[in-house]
């Protein structure tokens, strides 16, 4: 099979394809053919060489395919349709034609979404639903913030909130309003025209995307309570401390490959309650041009790899 691999740290060019052997499905896994792949900011970062990651290297974890073979499980079969974010954060080698990963770490594709909408929706989706769902509660009636509502995790988000009866407001530039007044925003704070502390008030929830200023003066848009949610800065102790002292709740998400999360994305996505955009789509071949794309910012939405 093929496989996108780094044999050092650096800009987008050090990605290579290379032939390599087909991975073993062990008991418990499927063998899955994959079909297309979702790319998020991590990716570029780990490339880089930011973090502590052996070489050679092969990034990815969303992917969507059919499933090939499932020796040793009674979960998936042959045939099957299926998408996730399979070993986060430990390597799961999504960039390749042929990924190995734990059965339960899957979900049947919804049908209403094709392989590559499929592949751009884990990550962000799952980041979104252990916020809002599993830390936050969100519930009917609340008033929730979301931060870079035009982004992968934020345009999500924003439905989901609509989904469970929130009150969502998101910042996000002018040129995305339409976007995400189409996705359900009930208010939109354009961030390079109004400052959003002034312009929120009494908010129950914020979700943050962005990190930095904008996560720590969040704060203060928040009602006696309220609950801050970070997915930028969730190990900021002293971000924590000052929450908690004004009276706030404080969350920090690290994602996780939650199968329950993915059923509940998947029942929103047959619901027609919750669609994932894709910006703009590369082939296999044209991985460097994609991480290119990745970097340039100011996305709406995602980018995936098809294979």
């Amino acid at each position: 099979m093929r496989v996108i691999t780094q044999q050092e740290f650096g800009g987008p060019e050090v990605l290579t394809i290379v032939d390599a052997p087909e991975p073993h499905a062990i008991p418990t896994e499927v063998l899955v053919r994959v079909k297309a792949i979702g790319l998020n900011p991590l990716d570029t970062r780990l490339r880089a060489g930011e973090f502590p990651v052996q070489l050679p290297l092969t990034l990815g974890w969303d992917i969507s395919g059919v499933v090939e073979k499932a020796p040793h499980t009674w979960r998936l079969k042959p045939g099957d349709e299926v998408f996730g974010m399979p070993m986060f954060p430990r390597p799961v080698n999504g960039y390749a034609e042929l990924v190995s990963a734990p059965a339960l770490q899957l979900a049947h594709k919804p049908a209403a979404l094709s392989h590559v909408e499929a592949a751009a929706l884990p990550s962000v989706g799952l980041t979104a639903w252990q916020g809002l769902v599993d830390l936050a509660d969100v519930t009917a009636g609340d008033r929730v913030l979301v931060h870079g509502g035009g982004g992968g995790v934020g345009h999500v988000a924003i439905q989901i909130a609509k989904a469970l009866g929130a009150h969502v407001i998101t910042t996000a530039s002018g040129s995305k309003r339409e976007f995400v007044e189409e996705l359900g925003a009930d208010e939109v704070i354009d961030y390079t025209a109004v400052d959003f502390a002034e312009a929120a008030r009494d908010i129950d929830v914020v979700l943050d995307t962005i990190g930095s200023h904008t996560v720590e003066r969040s704060i203060a848009v928040l009602r006696p309570g309220g609950h801050l949610l970070t997915a930028v800065e969730d190990d900021d102790p002293e971000l924590a401390a000052r929450c908690e002292a004004a009276g706030m709740r404080f969350s920090g998400i690290v994602v996780d490959p939650d199968p329950v999360g993915l059923r509940g994305l998947a029942e929103l996505v047959e619901q027609g309650k919750l669609r994932v955009h894709v910006q703009e789509t590369f082939p296999f071949e044209r991985v460097v041009d994609a991480h290119r794309a990745l970097e340039s910012g100011h996305l709406r939405g995602k980018l995936v790899l098809t294979v």
